[in-house]
């Protein structure tokens, strides 16, 4: 039997979106293009942004699709402020400087949310900043930044706002009518619970077609990718047909289950069971519940001398349970994620194998 994915993506998937995969489809095929079109159809429609915005999808992880979007949509002399309390915060700046555009970091503690407040006062003395990338879930931790207020001060400056939206998109509430932003991104393996390999920007339309020239990557040219798809209902390069049709696969259940509010209805149960059930054991939090969206929890490893992570994950996984590494610099920890095709069972399951490996390894002190 397949181990449990307790990370944020790869997950575990449903038997009936892997085996949409055993289907071959031909790239140029009328009816895989209608199938993509479905997709960017339903994509759209999750975030009600039907009306001004339109689905560019890519191949490749999240991150390529958030590189395509601040390398299309930020001009070459734009200049981007970047709220960072987090490692995806700190990538988004790392992508900025390989594409040559100018990045302003406000920084954040790991465990504080980005500031409103501070965003506003960055965008008051710099008139030259063109942008705001905000992560709204920071999955290095599992920390909730304030969307709706950012994107609110945002708007009001009258700057444009992307959104890694990449861990909270499909589950956590976003809605395009109320919440002004020039492109959210997201990706195929995280809430939707397909498989890894696609991402895709939903893309004001206005921004997007004044955005022709700013890409310097023919690959990662969004406008190209859309106007190409517009054109001829192809991807312009090989797509991920089998990754496509796992999505279409997934959508189709995420509708069944009962949307957005079904899928964090279950996300926020299966937080609650992990989090009662390890702090139960003796394990601490790194955030306040306040703080912690119902995605990946992040938990402060046990002081004890006989505890040791990589015996500890490779135990926890003989158990049948991937459990996945901390990425904070200062503090040692390790991540379970909550989301994907399980429920709060699984999770009950997976501290009861935690508790065990503890016993087995000899570890008493927790927090």
């Amino acid at each position: 039997m397949d181990a449990i994915l307790l990370t944020p993506g790869p997950l575990t998937t449903s038997a009936d979106t892997r085996s949409a995969m055993l289907s071959d489809w031909g790239s140029w095929d009328g009816a895989f293009n209608t199938l993509t079109a479905s997709v960017c159809r339903d994509l759209l429609a999750i975030l009600d942004a039907q009306a001004d915005h339109v689905c560019v999808p890519l191949q490749g992880s999240g991150t390529f699709s958030v590189e395509a979007a601040l390398g299309t949509l930020v001009p070459k002399n734009g200049k981007v402020l970047v709220p960072d309390n987090g490692s995806y915060c700190k990538r988004i700046v790392r992508i900025l400087g390989y594409l040559g555009r100018e990045a302003v970091v406000l920084p954040h503690g790991e465990q504080e949310p980005a500031d409103p407040a501070r965003i506003d006062a960055a965008l008051t003395a710099d008139a030259a900043i063109t942008h705001v990338a905000q992560v709204h879930c920071e999955t290095g931790t599992g920390i909730l930044n304030p969307l709706p207020q950012i994107a609110a001060t945002v708007a009001r400056h009258g700057r444009g706002l992307i959104i890694d939206a990449m861990s909270s998109y499909g589950a956590l509430p976003i809605d395009a009518r109320t919440l002004r932003f020039d492109a959210l991104v997201a990706a195929s393996g995280k809430c939707l619970e397909g498989v890894p390999g696609m991402g895709f920007v939903i893309a004001r339309r206005a921004t997007l077609e004044r955005s022709s020239g700013n890409s310097s990557s023919l690959a990662m040219d969004l406008v190209d990718q859309w106007q190409y798809m517009q054109k001829t209902g192809q991807w312009r390069f090989t797509p991920p047909t089998h990754v496509l049709a796992a999505l279409r696969a997934a959508i189709d259940q995420y509708q069944r289950q009962g949307g957005r509010e079904a899928r964090l209805q279950r996300y926020t149960e299966n937080c609650a069971a992990l989090v009662s059930g390890m702090r139960a054991l003796g394990f601490k939090t790194f955030l306040p519940d306040a703080l912690q969206a119902p995605i990946i929890v992040t938990f402060h490893s046990p002081p004890d001398p006989a505890y040791d992570f990589s015996q500890f994950y490779a135990r926890v996984r003989d158990r049948g349970f991937i459990l996945y590494p901390g990425k904070l610099t200062a503090v040692d920890t390790f991540r379970v994620g909550c989301i994907g095709a399980i429920g709060p069972d699984t999770l009950r399951q997976a501290v009861a194998a935690i508790a065990e490996v503890l016993r087995e390894m000899g570890v008493r002190r927790l927090a």
